[in-house]
């Protein structure tokens, strides 16, 4: 009798704190909004408002723009803000519902989520939208948000995220599970070796990581940068001596030399695009960094003064910036 009511009382506990939780996110949300309405997080040299709320609360930046774009999608839907606001409907539903839901179809999803476990809402919503969508629209949607993210974990893993309309899913699954029914027999070996049998996400994982290797369908670079501090892949995700060990029989090696100030050695040269040589020399530079935001995402390599004025590509007047930053710089050179 005693064991009923303390498990009574602990589904209490939870239901309550859920409650309690599902408020204080919706007034976050709300609140983050009217941050960034505002634009008091620029008075503290903040970039964006996103990494404002990063840095203040201790969070990712991701989290945070995703908070934002949530409350600014909850403007235009008046229903399903409704049912966020009186906790009808849980945040998981709510970060869902957002991604899709349009003033057009809100109330059809919203019949929906309001029916379906949030576990389900995903497949729901999309098999909602494959039949109540034009197939063009379909595929421009999910050409248009189609997708690969990374980011470090604190083991030193790589967690990739990747969103791909259907047809390239499947190639890419397809991919994946021909080379590991082909492999089968070096993971049993392996597993033998081991005396462990590897799980499927294992093997996919093995098996993703042999299709792209394939010298005969790949040519494909990975640039290890091996300094005092520590050896460093290209995005700055740690590698250990070991692993590089490992690169050094079949890699081909390109050197980067550095000067007595431990700076990259310029190589200078008046045509209009950097030399490869050039690229490393400013990616070491600059840490892969953007120089205005710190992400590492595809940098690319910005004249600063321009091209156009100085008619010259030199190291030292090349910047690492994102694609973003790239663009409204230049857009903001371009309106001035």
């Amino acid at each position: 009798m005693t064991r009923t009511v303390v498990a009574r009382s602990h589904r209490t506990a939870v239901r309550d704190l859920g409650h309690q939780l599902a408020g204080a996110q919706h007034a976050l949300i709300a609140a983050v909004v009217a941050l960034d309405d505002s634009g008091e997080w620029a008075a503290d040299g903040a970039v964006t408002c996103a990494h404002w709320i990063a840095d203040h609360l201790d969070i990712d930046t991701s989290t945070a723009r995703e908070w934002l774009r949530i409350g600014r999608l909850l403007r235009t839907l008046p229903l399903i803000a409704a049912r966020f606001a009186d906790h009808t409907l849980s945040y998981s539903k709510i970060r869902a519902l957002t991604r899709v839901a349009t003033a057009d179809n809100e109330a059809a999803l919203l019949d929906i989520a309001e029916r379906v476990p949030a576990a389900r809402l995903s497949a729901a919503l999309a098999a909602w939208l494959d039949r109540a969508t034009p197939p063009e629209d379909t595929a421009r949607r999910q050409h248009q948000a189609r997708a690969v993210r990374h980011r470090l974990e604190p083991d030193g893993m790589t967690t990739f995220t990747i969103a791909l309309p259907p047809l390239m899913a499947g190639t890419l699954l397809a991919a994946i599970d021909t080379t590991l029914m082909r492999n089968q027999g070096r993971a049993a070996a392996e597993a033998r070796d081991a005396g462990q049998w590897p799980s499927v996400a294992q093997q996919r994982a093995d098996a993703l990581h042999a299709a792209i290797t394939d010298p005969a369908r790949l040519n494909y670079e990975v640039v290890v940068h091996v300094r005092g501090d520590g050896s460093t892949l290209d995005d700055g995700t740690p590698i250990n001596d070991h692993a590089i060990a490992g690169l050094l029989d079949h890699a081909f090696i390109r050197a980067l030399i550095h000067d007595a100030e431990r700076r990259p050695v310029n190589a200078s040269t008046r045509r209009r695009h950097p030399t490869a040589r050039q690229r490393r020399v400013v990616h070491e530079a600059h840490r892969g960094r953007c120089v205005d935001c710190g992400s590492t995402d595809l940098v690319q390599y910005d004249h600063q003064p321009a091209y156009e004025t100085t008619r010259r590509t030199t190291t030292d007047e090349l910047e690492c910036r994102c694609p973003s930053c790239h663009h409204r710089r230049h857009r903001s050179c371009e309106g001035s």
